[in-house]
Order: C-alpha cells, then sequence, then structure tokens
C-alpha cells in the first residue's frame, strides 16, 4: 500500500492552503480531488456546454457545479482542481473582530462559540492575502471609472446612509504587482510556475468569474497555492474521489478513494455510465479533510463506527452563512437615465456594511442569467415542469445531489443587460443539523430561526432597488421559499472540548491525532463575510501547528481501532520519475508503483504491480492522471538472456480524449557498463484509446520517445522504498535479492564469451 505523510482530501481554501504549507516543509503530500483540472479557455460557455457543467458521476455528468437540494436549502459548491475557488466571486474579507462571538445563546438553545479571536487569525489573513494577490477594484483608474453597477452602489449606499466600501478581490487587474492595470494584459508567471502550462490574462471586465475564468485572471487556488504545492512536491491527482476513511492501528489513516474514468463521447448511451477504478487505499501519518462542508461532513458521518468516540456534536452547526440572493430588475444609475450593465467588471466589485451582514452587487454570468430569466418572463415551462417532477421525486428518494436535474433545466436564455443581483450574506443561526437519511446525506434545517435576519437583509436591499428604479424580484418562484446558499458552513465544528465541537481550534479532531478539518465544516457557525479567506487563513494557522509538532508522530490511538492487519500479505512500494521526449515536446512522468502482496509478485512470473500517479506531456495537454496504470519487472523477453521492464499507463488527454502509454526498458546481454543505460532508458509510445496489451499492434499511435531516470531521480526513488504488513525488513529484502539477482543473471559473463 502506498503511505506519505500527508494525505489531503479536497483542493479548495483549506486543502490547497494545507498542502502547500506541508509540501513547502518537506513533507510528501498527496491531495485527492475528485473534479477536473480547469486550464484557461476550458470553463463551459453557451447552453450545450452548461447542460454538462455539474457534477453527478452516477448521470455521467463530471463539471464542476455541484449542487445540493434539501428539504428548505439548495446549495451550488465547486467540484475541481481548487475547489470553491473556481466559481466563488474573488472576494476576500475578513471576518469582522466584533463576529467572534464567545457563548451567544441559539434560539433552540446551546452556543455559538469561535475557539479562536481576530488577533489570532490577523498574521495568517495577512499570509493569505500576500500569496493569493488581492487588490480592490480600480474604480478611480479612468478604463474602469464607467463601471456602472459599482458607481450606482455608491450612489445607492450614500442616499441612504449606508457603509459602502471596494472589499479586496483576488482578481489580476495588471500584469504583474505595482504594474499600471489594463484589460487583456499578459499576466507574469509567479517564481513557482504554473499547473497548466497555459498563458493568463488580467481582467476583462466580462462579468463571468463565478462560472470559471478563462482568461486565468482570477486568482484561483489553482494559479497559486495549488502550483506553489506542486513546484515543493505535492502530488496533485485529479478525478480521485474519497470513498472511506478509517484510523491505523499504530497511528495514521487510511484512504480509500476511486478514479474516475470519464466517458471519451457526450452521446447518451456512453453518458449514463459509470465507469471508475478501485476502490485503491493510500495511507498517511496525517489526514487533512477538506472536501468541503458536505463532502467532509458526508464522510465522517458514513465511517462514524470507525471512530469511537468522536464528538456527538459531528453533524450539527450548520449554516448558510446568511445568503441571500435577488434581483433588480430594470435598474437604472441615480439620475434614472442610464440602464445598469452588470456583465461589466468582475461578478463582484463593492459591498454595503450592516450590522450584521454584508450586501454585495453581482455580476452577470450566465449561470445566473438562467435564474433571473425564471424571476422576470415565463419561459422554458416544458425544462420547469420536468425540474419539479424530478425534485418530486429527491424528494421522495431522498436524492440530495441535483446536479443532473438542474442540467436539464437549463435552456437558451437572454441577457438581462438591465437587472442587477444583491448577493447578501451574514450572520444567520447556525442550528441546522447534518445526518444521513438512507444513506444519503440530509439537512434538518428551517430558516425560520432565522427569519428576522432575512427580513432585515431583504428590506434593505428593497431600499436600495427603491434608489436606482428598479423592480425587486427575489428569487424565481420556484425557489421563493427556499434558501440557496454558496456558502454552506458546520458539520464538524471546532469547538474548545468534545462536548463543544469536533475538532480543535487548531482543525484536529479530538481524540484522534493527526486527523484534521480544514475546510467550511470546521466553522461554528456563520463567518458573515464571505468566507474563503477565513478558511484559507484557519488551515495557515492549522499547517503552523502541525509542523510544528511534526516530530511528534501520532503514537498508538488509545481508543483502540477495528481489527488487525496481522493476517494480511506484505506491501511494498516506491516511487518512480522520469522524464525526456514524446514526439516533439516535453514529458515527464512521476508514479508511485505498489505492489499489494510481495511474495505473490515475486512468485508470479508477469511480476505485476499497480501505477499511480501522473504524466506530464506537451502533446497531451500538460499535465493528467493516471486512470490506471500497470508495472511489470524483469518479465522474459525474446531470449533467455533477456529481460523487460514494461509499463502501461491508461488516462485521458486534455481534450478528454483516452489514451495509453506503453513503455519497456530493454535489459540484455552484454558487458556490465550497459547496466546503467539499459535500466534508465524507457523506450515509450502513445497511442489513441485505452489500450489493452494484446491489442498495441492494432492501435493508432500518436508519438513515440525516450524518457530517461536521472541519478538525482535515482538516489531519491531508492530513498522511497516503504513496506506494510508482517516482516517488511524481509520482504523488501527479498524483493531487492530478485532485482539484483536478474540483474545477475543478465549480465553475469558467459563462459567463453
Amino acid at each position: 500500500m502506498e503511505h506519505v505523510d500527508a494525505v489531503v482530501v479536497g483542493s479548495g481554501f483549506g486543502g490547497a492552503v494545507t498542502a502547500y504549507r506541508l509540501a513547502e516543509a518537506g513533507l510528501s503530500v498527496v491531495v485527492l480531488e475528485r473534479g477536473r483540472p480547469y486550464p484557461p479557455g476550458s470553463f463551459p460557455r453557451g447552453p450545450a456546454q452548461f447542460g454538462r457543467a455539474f457534477w453527478d458521476p452516477d448521470a455521467g455528468l463530471y463539471g464542476m457545479f455541484d449542487v445540493w437540494s434539501f428539504r428548505d436549502c439548495d446549495s451550488v459548491v465547486g467540484s475541481g482542481l481548487g475547489g470553491g475557488s473556481l466559481v466563488y466571486a474573488n472576494v476576500l474579507l475578513r471576518k469582522d473582530e466584533e463576529w467572534f462571538v464567545h457563548e451567544q445563546p441559539l434560539p433552540g438553545g446551546g452556543y455559538e462559540s469561535w475557539p479562536v479571536t481576530r488577533t489570532e487569525l490577523d498574521p495568517h489573513y495577512d499570509a493569505v492575502e500576500r500569496m493569493i494577490g488581492v487588490s480592490p477594484y480600480p474604480l478611480a483608474h479612468p478604463v474602469y471609472a464607467d463601471t456602472l453597477k459599482t458607481r450606482a452602489m455608491r450612489d445607492a449606499a450614500a442616499e441612504l446612509g449606508l457603509d459602502w466600501r471596494l472589499p479586496p478581490l483576488a482578481v489580476s487587474f495588471a500584469p504583474s504587482p505595482g504594474a499600471e492595470p489594463g484589460p487583456g494584459l499578459p499576466i507574469a508567471d509567479p517564481e513557482y510556475g504554473s499547473v497548466h502550462g497555459v498563458p493568463r490574462r488580467t481582467c476583462r471586465l466580462c462579468g463571468e468569474c463565478d462560472i470559471g475564468c478563462n482568461d486565468g485572471a482570477k486568482n484561483s487556488l489553482d494559479h497559486t497555492y495549488l502550483a506553489a504545492a506542486r513546484h515543493h512536491g505535492a502530488d496533485l491527482r485529479t478525478l480521485h474521489e474519497v470513498r472511506g476513511i478509517r484510523p491505523r492501528v499504530n497511528g495514521g489513516y487510511d484512504v480509500a478513494y476511486i478514479v474516475h474514468m470519464p466517458p471519451a463521447s457526450p452521446d447518451a448511451g456512453d453518458r449514463l455510465r459509470p465507469r471508475w477504478t478501485g476502490p485503491h487505499t493510500i495511507s498517511c501519518d496525517r489526514l487533512v479533510l477538506a472536501a468541503g462542508t458536505f463532502g467532509t461532513s458526508q464522510l465522517l458521518l458514513r465511517d462514524r463506527t470507525a471512530f469511537p468516540g468522536l464528538s456527538r456534536t459531528l453533524g450539527t452547526r450548520f449554516s448558510g452563512n446568511g445568503d441571500v440572493l435577488a434581483f433588480l430588475l430594470r435598474a437604472t444609475d441615480r439620475s434614472r437615465t442610464r440602464p445598469i450593465n452588470a456583465a461589466r467588471g468582475p461578478v463582484i466589485t463593492s459591498a454595503i456594511r450592516l450590522g450584521d451582514s454584508y450586501i454585495e452587487d453581482g455580476g452577470y454570468p450566465a449561470f445566473v442569467d438562467y435564474l433571473v430569466e425564471g424571476a422576470d418572463i415565463r419561459a422554458g415551462l416544458g425544462r420547469a415542469a420536468r425540474f419539479v417532477l424530478e425534485r418530486v421525486r429527491g424528494l421522495l428518494t431522498h436524492d440530495t445531489n441535483l446536479s443532473a436535474e438542474l442540467a436539464h433545466l437549463i435552456g437558451r436564455g437572454e441577457l438581462s443587460g438591465s437587472s442587477l443581483p444583491l448577493l447578501g450574506m451574514g450572520l444567520d443561526v447556525p442550528d441546522g443539523v447534518l445526518r444521513l437519511r438512507d444513506g444519503r446525506l440530509d439537512l434538518v434545517w428551517s430558516p425560520e430561526t432565522s427569519k428576522d435576519y432575512f427580513d432585515r437583509l431583504r428590506a434593505t436591499m428593497r431600499r436600495i432597488g427603491d434608489v436606482l428604479g428598479a423592480d425587486y424580484a427575489g428569487m424565481p418562484s420556484r425557489w421563493r421559499d427556499r434558501v440557496i446558499t454558496a456558502h454552506p458552513l458546520g458539520g464538524a465544528p471546532m469547538g474548545r472540548h468534545p462536548g463543544e465541537g469536533v475538532c480543535d481550534a487548531y482543525g484536529e479532531v479530538f481524540g484522534f491525532p493527526g486527523l484534521y478539518v480544514a475546510d467550511g465544516a470546521a466553522m461554528p457557525g456563520p463567518v458573515g463575510a464571505n468566507p474563503a479567506l477565513t478558511i484559507a487563513a484557519l488551515a495557515d494557522r492549522m499547517s503552523t501547528r502541525m509542523l510544528e509538532t511534526r516530530q511528534d508522530t501520532p503514537g498508538p490511538l488509545a481508543h483502540g481501532s477495528p481489527g488487525t492487519r496481522s493476517a494480511t500479505p506484505t506491501a511494498l512500494w516506491f516511487i518512480e520519475e522520469m522524464r525526456g521526449l514524446l514526439g516533439a515536446g516535453r514529458c515527464e512522468f512521476r508514479l508511485t508503483i505498489t505492489v499489494d502482496d510481495a511474495d505473490r509478485f515475486l512468485a508470479e512470473p508477469e511480476h505485476q504491480a499497480r501505477a499511480e500517479g501522473w504524466i506530464d506531456a506537451a502533446i497531451c495537454g500538460g499535465r493528467r492522471p493516471i486512470a490506471r496504470g500497470w508495472f511489470n519487472l524483469f518479465v522474459p523477453g525474446e531470449a533467455p538472456d533477456h529481460r523487460r521492464m514494461r509499463y502501461r499507463l491508461h488516462f485521458w488527454d486534455g481534450s478528454n480524449q483516452p489514451r495509453t502509454l506503453t513503455g519497456w526498458k530493454d535489459v540484455r546481454h552484454g558487458p556490465p557498463t550497459r547496466l546503467w543505460l539499459d535500466t534508465s532508458t524507457l523506450y515509450v509510445r502513445l497511442l489513441a484509446g485505452h489500450v489493452a496489451e494484446d491489442e498495441d499492434g492494432d492501435a493508432e499511435e500518436i508519438a513515440s520517445g525516450t524518457l530517461r531516470i536521472m541519478p538525482v531521480d535515482l538516489a531519491r526513488m531508492l530513498a522511497t522504498f516503504r513496506t506494510e504488513g508482517p516482516d517488511g525488513a524481509a520482504a523488501l529484502a527479498r524483493f531487492c535479492g530478485f532485482f539484483l539477482g536478474e540483474l545477475w543473471d543478465v549480465y553475469r559473463p558467459r563462459q567463453g564469451a
């Protein structure tokens, strides 16, 4: 079984920050992200593409919008490399100091209490802002001064006596820090490089931030923390979805996951057939759960029996962060002469600060257009009818994943250029409870306890609409009595002790050393402001504590652990890196070679092991995760003194086409001087499709090339050998003896030679 220092589940604001901090410190880190990578230019546009832009693998959908539906609440979260940063609106506000409440009574009993203060978080807020790169909307610059929605919000706030401000945005308006801003300018790559290898441009003011920035102007986590994490050695594995976690007998954790294999073509028959490999397992000394509020809570709830003594607060303190989405239809500027064009600018440019909330102007990406269309006109009745029927089915069957149903709802829509979305958030009551119902995640929560808060917020939105001569539309009728949140929080809240929370103020789960919660699930109540920066700052603080105590290896778990491993075979693994040319371009891979049963591996003539990791080739669209891979060590060749090492890797290229990289090392009889050349040179072919071993001759060859392992990489590989199971040292010795014995058999001097 593969083993690393830390596994990070998810690549959002908590996971990305943690992966970078731990990798920078020299720890071996694997990030398991269920979604795809999204380089600039790959985000969906248009109705047809949006119809497949949702996450529901059971329906053949592998897009970035994951829509959850509960009885009183719907939620939209992100799925992809970078998590929620792909679809959020760039705002990085700090939680107000007075909102870090202590033992504030809740209507249904109990208290909301934050075991961390603003003073403790401020240095971590600073660190995250520096790393991501923030700046306010440059309204004073002539190029940006005509953004009417920003000026309209400022004028409305002035007339109503409200506190208006330009919040920090994770958007590149200038090509480098301190440079003159301007739309569409090339952005200089940071010193740690790029995950995608695609050029980025400064903000073009297209209002499409929360449907994915195709220019790369948004400083999302894939361009910042994740790129830096990979630069320091973190292994970012996309389309890897975690299905189970459990503690190990002598400390650390096992993580079970599957690898999704999206279909090569979008035809209906292929789309509706889920495809994945696994389950696979990886073990780690420290496990960081950062799969988002719903993902982390669901994992802990499903595997609760494996964690005896876990706090009874698991599933509690759910909050929608007070989210309210409303629309001001036919809005004009303060003079009532010019219609507001909400599409100009990033999605959010300004904010109005109230006593317990914020109201922010909204941009006009295509995804929101469909909601506005439903609020203002009666269109798409057939789609809406189907949606309602699917909603009824979902409620009856407790199916809380709404992504596939919403994908069917989307049709053609027209941009209502004079409509202004308003986004509200603040201090709602965190009294929701997440639980499992018939094996699915369910939410017991009602907005009634937060009714006064919602009423105050909507009343202020109506007053803003009155100033702008607009009609207040609220949500579309089919969602009018529901709450839609992009900021679900809670489920594994932090606290001062197990009676108050699942984890402590540093995110470490009570009673389970080395297990951490680093996402919105750890929030004990609403952040009030946009929560991304606070989640990231808490993860940075958590990482600092982890690194300070990393010499304290988690020991045996006092609470016990189910079962033992005494009867299991001995597993062995190592990591191999090679690089060279494939076709006319560069190519490299990093593979974890895993032998699940060392004795069986040595006894079988095929000597086959698993190969997992990634391949990075220009001809394949950059770094791609291995969907399934095989490695054979010293299988018989064409002659008695000939051996081959074989590699076969199935993956999907940047255009979502199935590809196979097949490779071999030829070890032939000859002088010992050939030893290094033969064992360090890999001849490779890139084939179209996922090709089985006996089908190579009929497969289409796209390119060929040669990869080599460098001496420094060989030294690094030898240091990665690990074993697990009974008599690990002896198993490693047998493996090395087999390796060296085969080499001796090939290269030993022949009589008469």
